[in-house]
């Protein structure tokens, strides 16, 4: 492995019960880098974590730290270099929030643990940089898993490690917190230069916070790259085997399945603001048609996942008679047309849909109730 790698993993063989899982896991993060760790459920991304914390005895290979074999090193020396935050949540009894926190400063304390008060104003800034000082009293074992997870995160950033390693981190954080977790971590990483290892379920934030991807599927390392070459093309489809819904590596976003059959309504949209009606009537079941869509277009990933007929000219191109054609003979098949579009210059040709669906237009709230009623 390249000797710049802060932690790695090298030649490593993980599994449960002295049986392989996954073998010659080759893989290491550098301080100042965030590694993410992706894949199905069960492909193995928690044991590989687990391994590399030693919480799993390694059937094979070493785990190096700070140029170090883990394997030779004392609890007390890794917990100076390494924190860890994992979905098993701990469950101390009696034990306020703060004071969980403090135990990431027991590396560093003697053997009767006695805090300095150092020590104390370390746990402080913690809490205050994942904003838990409101409920920083309160019994940990009586509040929420949300909670839980951000106390857990100020006990490895008062543990003041050089490495973290998280599993799962966001599981239990609405929006909010999800993207104030990750904004912590990426600022550690740019202010503090320390090195994260984290596995991930929301595609999207992977996308958006990782310096590499460690795509985990098969029983195997699928795949380790920049996000831009993971999150492109069909690849994420093809590693989780997405065969109901569509992947927008663009945006990084989830599309459910179109609505198979003849279309009922047709919505002349582009510019984004067709794609809550799009969603809508795939959530109702709906089958629809749409057009005339340049794709350059923010909207037209959404519309070729979602429509059941989708009218279309390439990007930058001016809409053409044949396109309004094409458009008007979907038109003449369904019940109902909405429109959402604004008319600029590359776009007027639409015009003439508006005026040739005069007889079927709605506006979106007749049609969403007209869905919702069974008219439609």
């Amino acid at each position: 492995m390249n000797d710049t790698y802060f932690i790695s993993a090298e030649h490593m063989t993980v599994g449960y019960d002295g049986k392989p899982l996954i073998e010659n896991i080759e893989i290491g993060v550098r301080r100042g880098e965030i590694l993410t760790l992706i894949g199905p459920n069960g492909s193995g991304k928690s044991t590989i974590l687990k391994s590399v914390i030693k919480q799993l005895r390694l059937l094979a290979g070493t785990v190096v730290l700070d140029e170090q074999d883990m394997a030779g090193l004392k609890e007390r020396d890794v917990a100076k270099k390494l924190a860890i935050v994992m979905t098993d949540c701990i469950r101390p009894e009696l034990m306020t929030c703060w004071d969980v926190a403090a135990t990431g400063r027991y590396p560093y304390t003697g053997r009767l643990g006695i805090l300095s008060e150092e020590d104390k104003r370390i746990v402080d800034a913690a809490m205050a940089t994942v904003r838990a000082q409101d409920f920083q009293d309160a019994d940990f074992s009586r509040i929420s898993d949300g909670q839980r997870q951000r106390i857990l995160l100020a006990r490895a950033i008062a543990q003041q490690p050089e490495v973290i390693v998280l599993d799962e981190p966001t599981s239990f954080l609405d929006v909010r917190h999800k993207l104030e977790l990750l904004d912590i971590l990426k600022r550690m990483v740019r202010e503090q230069n320390v090195a994260v290892i984290v596995s991930l379920h929301e595609l999207d934030l992977a996308e958006k916070i990782s310096d590499r991807v460690v795509c985990v599927a098969h029983n195997r390392i699928d795949r380790c790259d920049t996000p831009e070459a993971v999150f492109s093309g069909d690849y994420i489809k093809q590693l989780y085997g997405i065969e109901r819904g569509t992947f927008h590596a663009a945006f990084g976003s989830l599309e459910m399945a179109r609505v198979e059959g003849e279309p009922k309504v047709f919505v002349i949209g582009g510019g984004g603001s067709g794609i809550p009606v799009y969603r809508f009537l795939q959530r109702a079941n709906v089958p629809f048609a749409a057009g005339v869509i340049q794709q350059n277009d923010v909207e037209y990933p959404v519309a070729n996942a979602l429509a059941a007929e989708l009218v279309s000219v390439p990007a930058f191109a001016v809409i053409d008679d044949e396109a309004i054609e094409r458009a008007k003979q979907q038109i003449d098949l369904c019940k109902a047309v909405v429109t959402t579009v604004e008319i600029g210059e590359t776009n007027r040709a639409n015009e003439q849909l508006i005026a040739y669906a005069l007889d079927k237009r709605m506006d979106t709230e007749s049609l969403f109730d007209a869905v919702r009623e069974g008219r439609l």
